[in-house]
């Protein structure tokens, strides 16, 4: 059996693939790649929405893994340690981008449906208006709310993923709430949005 099929098959540790990586093992590389990549890209995705960065966001949050992989001690799970990075990388992303002008016309661009699904063209409205919305917010309370309200992450897995206290996590969804509910009272379709949240077990 070939080393990259042993690496593959394997029940590895998280230090053990650590180490692994350290070395510079490529099917253990690979295998840290292939078993994240997915949980990058939702949590990129719903933090900043459809985005043509998103896979060049990915691969930085990799390559931040990779630089940062030998400084992993295991305190926390492998994937809730990547999850931090991802989150860190979006935040810069957010706090760097150059300002857009205002985009509340773009559900005008949302592809023409066929009839009798006009609930798809307001769902695809109400998200295009949400992430205008988080546009306006704050950069940790939008990458809060996002993770929490959107992801439907748990107050503690947020404060966790984004390294902060429970206490300052709580408090910047509330305020992101407060922020987007003020915004939905000028747009039917963010408020409906809202609504449908609300009812949501």
């Amino acid at each position: 059996m070939g080393a990259k099929l042993i690496v593959e098959t394997q029940r590895l540790s998280d230090l053990e693939i650590r180490d692994l990586c350290g070395q510079g093992d490529r099917a253990a590389q690979l295998r840290l790649f292939r078993d994240h990549k997915k949980r990058v890209h939702a949590i990129l995705y719903r933090i900043l929405g459809s985005n043509q960065d998103i896979e060049d966001l990915l691969q930085e949050t990799f390559l931040e893994v990779f630089r940062a992989l030998p400084r992993f001690r295991g305190e926390s799970q492998l994937g809730t340690w990547i999850s931090c990075i991802c989150s860190r990388v979006a935040f810069n992303y957010i706090k760097k981008r150059k300002p857009k002008p205002e985009p509340l016309d773009e559900a005008r661009h949302l592809p023409v449906a066929a009839p009798g699904s006009d609930d798809i063209v307001d769902s695809r409205a109400a998200a295009v208006r949400l992430y205008v919305a988080l546009s306006k917010i704050e950069t940790k309370q939008r990458i809060a709310f996002a993770l929490h309200v959107i992801d439907g992450r748990s107050m503690q897995k947020v404060a966790d993923m984004t390294e902060s206290t429970l206490v300052a996590t709580k408090s910047r969804v509330l305020r992101a709430r407060k922020r987007i509910a003020k915004l939905a009272t000028r747009d039917p379709y963010l408020a409906r949005y809202l609504s449908e949240q609300e009812q949501t077990p």
